[in-house]
């Protein structure tokens, strides 16, 4: 009897060992394509490698930095759960044949916030009129056409983002929760959907089905009004008249009208938050938004905020506005210096290290200009901070190299 305990434990031994063993260079493996089918946007760090008998496969202090941004995403705990050891096994073995249950976790996930988080190997050479305007497009300075960017978060205090994410693939379909410390969180129920796992990427299959979107802010809205009222010099209410203005100009500009209840909508979350709950179809028209043609009737959009219903809520078909050009966009009228309205003012560049954070515009001596929010002043170079495509692309440029240096301010009093 001795003896066969003995064997007994030493056979169980064996097999923990083994298991571990196993799961561990699976996961290698697996981690290791991946990060040679992302080497081409990022770099994936695998960190740590654990495993539980349960079935839970373990990453501890892994990262990914896309090469777009200035900063990595740190992810201090992600846990796998297959439900059981074989289906880890398994699953690790072969992706594309894993179909049971199964839950992600991510943990402690956190990303440093730079004033200027994309890199500048965008070219110069992309024109911004080749794109369309953002829908969302939240004015934060004097100059209207400077939108929200990480810098400003920074100055209302947000130094990063962090937060946990939990992904769970069942029966009934998909789950996603996404929770942060500083804005808000985020839920998704999507009935019949299933990620699908392939070695060369990721599938969703029942896209077709409408999901369920909960969304709740955390007071971040409160905070982004107050602060782009106040650097627009423009109380609460005026700034959301603009920003409203701003998404029915983009909308038309796509062949879309929104109607009056979705704008008053948009507008009371920018003032007020709170928590939104509406249903989402990514492969219909305008994501489950209904769109009208003229008068004929359909349903509107299912919307609930802070917990009422919000009737008539939906898009009109249209001829797109063309061209789709703001009223603020053109060149603003020249006052004199003692004027209190903001316009352009030519400063010497020596003193640019002054007008650190403001909105200028930088013309070369090839005749090129410049515009965006001054970002860094250094010894040799001053850096600006542009609006490209919706996203910021800071921009070197040699002190030297300099012809005109103008900032966007108001004048000063005699």
């Amino acid at each position: 009897m001795k003896r066969l305990l003995s064997l007994l434990g030493v056979f169980s031994l064996l097999a923990f060992a083994g298991y571990k063993a196993g799961v561990w260079w699976l996961a290698d493996q697996r981690l290791a394509e991946a990060r040679t089918e992302l080497s081409s946007i990022g770099v994936l760090e695998r960190g740590q490698i654990g495993s539980a008998l349960d079935g839970r496969l373990l990453l501890r202090e892994a990262s990914w930095l896309d090469f777009r941004l200035t900063q990595p995403l740190s992810l201090g705990l992600v846990e796998f759960d297959a439900q059981s050891p074989v289906a880890l096994v398994t699953g690790l073995a072969n992706p594309q044949a894993h179909t049971g249950d199964w839950t992600l976790v991510v943990e402690q996930a956190h990303m440093v916030l730079e004033p200027t988080m994309f890199r500048n190997w965008v070219t110069e050479d992309v024109e911004e009129s080749s794109t369309k305007s953002p829908l969302i497009a939240l004015a934060c300075a004097p100059d209207p056409r400077q939108h929200l960017g990480s810098g400003d978060l920074k100055r209302m205090g947000i130094d990063s983002i962090g937060g946990d994410f939990r992904l769970t693939q069942n029966r009934v379909g998909l789950q996603a929760e996404l929770h942060t410390l500083e804005m808000g969180s985020l839920e998704l129920n999507w009935p019949g959907a299933r990620l699908n796992v392939f070695r060369d990427g990721l599938d969703i299959s029942g896209r077709d089905q409408p999901a369920d979107v909960t969304l709740r802010d955390g007071g971040l809205m409160r905070r982004i009004s107050a602060y782009c009222s106040r650097e627009t010099g423009l109380t609460v209410n005026e700034w959301s008249v603009t920003a409203a203005k701003a998404l029915a100009r983009a909308l038309e500009g796509r062949g879309y009208q929104a109607s009056a209840q979705l704008i008053a909508l948009y507008r009371q979350w920018l003032t007020e938050g709170g928590e939104l709950q509406f249903r989402v179809n990514p492969g219909s028209e305008a994501f489950g938004v209904p769109v009208r043609a003229g008068e004929n009737p359909q349903a509107a959009w299912p919307v609930t905020y802070n917990g009422a219903q919000v009737p008539d809520v939906y898009l009109t078909r249209i001829q797109p506005a063309v061209p789709e050009v703001a009223p603020e966009a053109y060149e603003p009228v020249t006052h004199p210096e003692t004027s209190s309205r903001p316009q352009w003012f030519a400063e010497p560049v020596e003193n640019a290290s002054l007008w650190q954070g403001q909105t200028v515009r930088v013309t070369l001596s090839n005749g090129k200009t410049v515009e965006g929010r001054l970002v860094r002043v250094g010894e040799r170079e001053l850096e600006v901070a542009r609006m490209i495509a919706g996203g910021e692309v800071a921009y070197p440029m040699l002190i030297r190299a300099v012809a005109r240096f103008e900032v966007w301010r108001r004048g000063r009093a005699n």
